[in-house]
């Protein structure tokens, strides 16, 4: 799945685990959504299992012009016992961060989503205080729906989260090439 400009999603490959070990180990790596220590072994028996890629969860990869940079993962739920949604997420290690590129793969990886399944709706979580994640989400197409109280236990104390969601029939993004980052 590519958007233009460099930047894909794929599947994930052997070699990708040392950055989902350096996600589960590395305190705040992933910046807000660190919640404590992880088994540093489960990546590679997930992977070994199903590649990440389940019929009801999974994981890609974000790739810009060949150099993994994050992954984008993707969870199924299901309201009232019939509506079938997916809930997305993003880690970006902190290089790629802030060049637009977080905005792009989540664009993609709805439009993946809906072209490979008849779900509806697609939702995404952030926390409160992360304004970047919160605009990435409008850029690619979601909409705020309201606040989600005290849904996340972080940093000894439970914290307000915002609901953003995207439906089959929203308006796509237009995703725009990642652009080169600057000579040094």
């Amino acid at each position: 799945m590519t958007g233009g400009g460099g930047l894909r999603l794929r599947p994930v490959v052997e070699s990708d685990l040392e950055m989902f070990r350096r996600f589960a180990t590395e305190p705040y790596l992933v910046g807000l959504d660190w919640s404590g220590f992880k088994d540093a072994q489960q990546p590679a028996r997930r992977f070994a299992q199903d590649g990440y890629l389940g019929e009801r969860d999974g994981r890609l990869i974000v790739d810009v012009r060949g150099q993994a940079c994050g992954l984008v993962s993707y969870r199924q739920g299901v309201y009232s016992g019939m509506a079938p949604y997916w809930e997305i997420g993003i880690a970006l290690l902190p290089q790629w961060r802030g060049m637009g590129i977080g905005w792009r793969a989540q664009a993609l990886l709805a439009d993946y989503l809906f072209s490979h399944s008849p779900a509806q709706r697609i939702q995404a979580g952030t926390h409160s205080e992360n304004a970047a994640e919160q605009k990435s989400l409008v850029k690619a197409g979601f909409q705020l729906e309201g606040v989600v109280r005290a849904c996340e236990f972080r940093d000894g104390a439970w914290r307000d989260g915002y609901l953003y969601s995207r439906l089959r029939d929203d308006p796509e993004p237009t995703i725009t090439p990642v652009p080169h980052p600057p000579a040094t």
